[in-house]
Order: C-alpha cells, then sequence, then structure tokens
C-alpha cells in the first residue's frame, strides 16, 4: 500500500487543461458541496484522495512517455518472465458470476435502458460511466443515482405507451459499475485540486451502496488501462475502501478491460496485481483499434481502411482474442469477447436480421466465455453462442506463447474518400450527441460511443499524416491527396448536408450545436487531442 503524502510534486503534477478543446469535468458554480454530496463524503474521500491522487498522476505520465516512445519506434512489447507468467496460479470464480455469456451495457443515466437491460434475462449488465455515458457532472451524479438505485432494486421509470411505472425483476443478473477511467479527472470537488475521475467514481458509489444488502459483492468494470501497475492502483483503491467500510481486503470484485495496446502485452502481469479482485479480461476491440493506430501514427505502413470494410476476424484482433482466452483459463478467469456495434432495428426488418445475423457470426469465433452487447433483443443471440456457463476448461492448442500482436493490416478493407467522408460525418454528429448530453449515438444502424469516435479521429489524422504515400480512392478510382483544406472541405459539405436534414433545417439551437460540434470535432484532430474525453 501507497503512503498518504501531503507535497504536491511538480514532476507529477497534471498537465496543464486551459488547451484542451474538450474541458475537464466540472463541478458548476451553483453546487454547494456540503449540501449536494453525502453527508462525511469529503472525510471517506481524503485518505483516498492522499494516498492516490499523486500516483495516478505519475501513472498518466508514464502511459505519455510510452506513447512518445512508440512514435519515436519503440513499440510495446512483452515484459521479460515474472511471477505473474510463471507460476501456476488461479483464481476462484464464484459461483455467483460463473456464467456471463452475454453483459449488456449502457449508459448509467438512462434511467429506462439501466431497467430494460436488467430485466433483459442478462447473465450481466454493465451500468457505465465512461465511454457511453456523456462526461459532465448532471450526467455523473445522475449515472451514480441510478446506480445506487439499480444495486438495490428500486430503480424505475414510467413507461408512457403501457401507462404504467416499471421497476426491477428479481433474477441472477450481475451487475457491474464501469467507472471514468484512469486518464480523467474531476474539478470542483477539492479547492484547486483535480481529482481521478476514477477515484471520484468508485468512491461515491461505494460510501453509499449498502453493502449488507447486495445480492453479490460490489463489482467494478475497470477501464482504459495501459501498464500492469495502474492494477495495483485499482488494488489499492479497493481495498482501501473494503478496510474503511469494515470488510475484507478482497470484498470488491472487477472485471478489467484490454483496450489498449500496452496493455495487451501485459494482461497476465495486469491480472496478477489484481488476483484477489479480478472475475475476468474481457477485448474491448474498438478503444483497443483507437490504441493500435494511436502507437502507430507514426508509420504510414498502419494507415488502416475505411472502418467497415475491417473485417471483424482481421489479424489484429483475431490474434489477441484467441491468445486471451488462454491467459483467462490457464488461471481460472472469463475471457469476455467485444461488442458489436451494428444494432438491431423493431422498425427496420432488413437491417434487424442482418444486425443479428452479424452478431451470431461475430461471437462465435473463439473460445471466449461471453460476449457485450447494448440492446435487449440481442441477449439470446448471444447467450446462445457460447456452452454454458462458460468454457473455462478449453485451452488452445499449439498456441504462441508470444503471438504477434501487431499484424500489419494488408489485405483487407478498402481506402476511399467516401470512407473519409463517413468519417468526418460521424464525428461531427457523434460530438453533436455529446453537446446535446449523449455519450452514445445510434447512427446508420452502428451504436457509436467515444470509442468509435476515436477511431474516425485518428483514421482522419492517419490519412493526413500519411497522405503522400497511402492512396486513397474517390468514386472513379483516382487517388485524392488528403490534405489539411480538403478536409476543411469534407467538414464544410458534410456540416451543410447535416444542417439540411428535417431535423435541424427549422431549428436555430440545433443549428448552433452541429456548427459547434463541426468546430470541435476538426480542432480535436488539428491538435492531436486523441485520447478519451
Amino acid at each position: 500500500m501507497a503512503t498518504a503524502t501531503s507535497k504536491p510534486n511538480p514532476a507529477t503534477a497534471p498537465l496543464p487543461f486551459a488547451n484542451r478543446i474538450v474541458s475537464v469535468n466540472a463541478v458548476p458554480h451553483e453546487f454547494d458541496l456540503a449540501s449536494g454530496l453525502p453527508m462525511g463524503f469529503l472525510d471517506f474521500l481524503a485518505p483516498l484522495h492522499a494516498a492516490l491522487t499523486l500516483r495516478q498522476r505519475a501513472l498518466v505520465r508514464r502511459r505519455e512517455r510510452a506513447l512518445a516512445d512508440a512514435h519515436a519506434g519503440k513499440l510495446p512489447n512483452y515484459l521479460p518472465p515474472s511471477v505473474a507468467t510463471t507460476n501456476s496460479w488461479r483464481i476462484e470464480l464464484p459461483e455467483w458470476c460463473a456464467d456471463q455469456r452475454n453483459q449488456m451495457t449502457g449508459p448509467a443515466d438512462e434511467a429506462e435502458l439501466v431497467v430494460k437491460m436488467l430485466n433483459s434475462g442478462a447473465p450481466g449488465v454493465m451500468l457505465d460511466l465512461e465511454d457511453s455515458n456523456a462526461n459532465s457532472w448532471e450526467h455523473t451524479i445522475c449515472g451514480i443515482e441510478n446506480i445506487l438505485d439499480a444495486l438495490a432494486g428500486r430503480l424505475t421509470y414510467y413507461d408512457r405507451k403501457r401507462e404504467k411505472t416499471v421497476g426491477i425483476s428479481a433474477s441472477s443478473t450481475v451487475i457491474f459499475t464501469r467507472p471514468r477511467g484512469l486518464h480523467l479527472h474531476q474539478a470542483g470537488i477539492l479547492d484547486g485540486e483535480l481529482l481521478p475521475a476514477s477515484l471520484f467514481d468508485v468512491a461515491m458509489v461505494a460510501y453509499q451502496v449498502d453493502f449488507s444488502a447486495l445480492r453479490h459483492p460490489l463489482c467494478f468494470y475497470i477501464p482504459k488501462s495501459e501498464s500492469a501497475d495502474e492494477a495495483l492502483w485499482w488494488r489499492d483503491l479497493f481495498q482501501m475502501i473494503a478496510r474503511a467500510k469494515g470488510l475484507p481486503a478482497n470484498a470488491i470484485k472487477c472485471m478489467a478491460l484490454v483496450e489498449s495496446h500496452p496493455l495487451a502485452y501485459q494482461m497476465e502481469e495486469f491480472a496478477w496485481n489484481l488476483r484477489e479482485h479480478i472475475l475476468g479480461l474481457n477485448l474491448g476491440r474498438w478503444d483497443y483499434m483507437a490504441s493500435l493506430i494511436h502507437f502507430n501514427l507514426e508509420n504510414p505502413e498502419w494507415v488502416l481502411p475505411d472502418r467497415n470494410t475491417i473485417p471483424h476476424n482481421v489479424a489484429f484482433f483475431q490474434n489477441l482474442r484467441e491468445w486471451m482466452p488462454e491467459i483467462c483459463h490457464k488461471h481460472g478467469m472469463l475471457a469476455i469477447g467485444g461488442m458489436t456495434a451494428l444494432y438491431p432495428s423493431r422498425e427496420d426488418a432488413e437491417l434487424n436480421a442482418r444486425a443479428l445475423k452479424v452478431l451470431a457470426e461475430d461471437k462465435s469465433t473463439s473460445l471466449m466465455d461471453g460476449a457485450w452487447t447494448g440492446h435487449p433483443d440481442q441477449n439470446a443471440i448471444a447467450v446462445a453462442q457460447f456452452p454454458a456457463p462458460n468454457q473455462l476448461r478449453a485451452r488452445p492448442q499449439n498456441h504462441d506463447a508470444h503471438p504477434n500482436l501487431r499484424p500489419l493490416p494488408t489485405g483487407v478493407g478498402k481506402w476511399t474518400l467516401a470512407g473519409t467522408r463517413a468519417a468526418v460525418r460521424t464525428v461531427i454528429r457523434y460530438r453533436n450527441g455529446v453537446l446535446h448530453g449523449r455519450g452514445a449515438s445510434l447512427l446508420d444502424g452502428y451504436m457509436e460511443d467515444l470509442a468509435t469516435d476515436r477511431i474516425y479521429r485518428l483514421m482522419i489524422a492517419q490519412r493526413l499524416n500519411h497522405s503522400s504515400s497511402v492512396e486513397i480512392l474517390d468514386e472513379n478510382g483516382t487517388p485524392v491527396r488528403h490534405t489539411p483544406e480538403l478536409i476543411s472541405r469534407l467538414f464544410d459539405e458534410e456540416l451543410e448536408r447535416l444542417l439540411g436534414e428535417p431535423s435541424t433545417v427549422n431549428s436555430l439551437r440545433a443549428a448552433a450545436t452541429l456548427r459547434e460540434a463541426r468546430n470541435v470535432s476538426e480542432e480535436m484532430i488539428k491538435q492531436h487531442e486523441f485520447n478519451p474525453a
């Protein structure tokens, strides 16, 4: 356990945020901390802050150095052998989470969606305070309140069609909370200081929840990690909270997402550091793709084709999704597959059939124990793709101890101007949703959240960086040089198309927000602001 420190260390101070395009989540000026936060919470928070905030800042700095090293040619790689990779250690997977064949996910601030997910029959549900939840004070606090009500079984919503209040049905569904990632900060809680957003979110839930009334241990989903050492930060947070609550050190349980390229090389070490808490790993492949692009941004051989022409079994995904079950099953942990972005529709029969077909094909290609979905209609198909309750006894044959996690994306997909245009259109529409308080938006049949927004911004940046060495073709097969001027023109053209849509044409407010979204999105690309925010 780290000791508390009272002196700020300039070397670990957070980066200045004044020049950021996306501002830090801050408490509104009119919010009264004394009456607005739970009584006694700040006293509960103080020792956590003293022990963990400077460590978080140091870890963030390490991330920045690792990214700079990658851009200079020193890319992530496997660590030397250690007790984590050479010892025969195993966790004891509890019976209450042995079946996680589908984990449904969605923003925690939408009470109706939360209730529907919990009533869907899914073995697990992840209530999200991160990528699909707008990162603002209002939505974070609303999400935390919904999580506490869901854990207590008292969350409801009013169904206008049926003119009745709907609550949560009794079930064995395991509820996970995904806090914001370690890279994010929360302003306005402590005067003049930035808190790790992860620390604030976990502390707010853990402080207020009635542990004695929970059906299963309090469970979190750790996002956006980039090294095995970061697992020690989460371990210490969980154990400090457990001690403060008078609980056993291992009372809080977790799963963790592998959604950064560096962490893929350190999965086993990461799990070892959290062995008293961890239940499994999840391949968050859309964020993983964004991270893979980010770490290879200087390499012209890594300019990816149009996103929706990249097959789900492309080698840089498939090698990892085949290796993850080996690591997990070796140590008794669950291995969960990634999200399917194509969404079913109850109004469009053709789209619905295609979405459910893609889901079935996507989820049946590895030794994973379960999947992520985002719509109740997907649950039955996702569950049916996996043996009950899990595949912990299954191990891949003749597996490579150190598979290639960076195979070049050759021989797949298309590089087109239409793909660039689609990327531009999506980031404008996604950012427009964020400005309206939506962290996830259904766009052209795909549920797009921060991960896919990052992918598209990074893809545009790739095409700009390497315009002289990568051919991007127009509809006539003619190469089109991707210059800053071309990208600005595409942003202007796509904005005009969006302004001409019926939902916007007669609304000055909607038009103003779209224009802001267009400007913010392009400026984030210009300023290379690609970290999740």
